[in-house]
C-alpha cells in the first residue's frame, strides 16, 4: 500500500511539474529575452554616444581602403637558375 501511494505521489508531482513548466516556460523565456535585449541595447547605446554617427535606417555607407602606391618596376631580388644534379 505504501508503494502504491509513493508511485501515485511521484506521478502527480511529475505531471504537475510538467503542466507548470508548460505554463511558465514562455513567460520565463520572454523575460530572459527582454533582459538580454535591454543589456545589448544599453551596450549599443554607449557605442553610439562614443562619437559614432547615428545612421538613418536604409542608409548605406561603403568604406574603402586606400591602396598604397606600389612600384612594379622596383627590383625585388636576383633571379637564380637551379640545375638538377643526378
Amino acid at each position: 500500500m505504501v508503494l502504491l501511494k509513493t508511485i501515485l505521489i511521484l506521478i502527480i508531482v511529475y505531471y504537475g511539474a510538467k503542466l507548470l513548466l508548460k505554463l511558465l516556460a514562455p513567460r520565463m523565456l520572454k523575460y530572459a529575452a527582454k533582459k538580454a535585449e535591454e543589456k545589448f541595447g544599453s551596450q549599443f547605446q554607449g557605442f553610439e554616444q562614443n562619437g559614432e554617427k547615428v545612421k538613418q535606417e536604409g542608409q548605406t555607407t561603403v568604406y574603402k581602403k586606400s591602396n598604397p602606391k606600389s612600384n612594379p618596376s622596383k627590383k625585388v631580388g636576383e633571379y637564380i637558375e637551379f640545375e638538377e644534379i643526378e
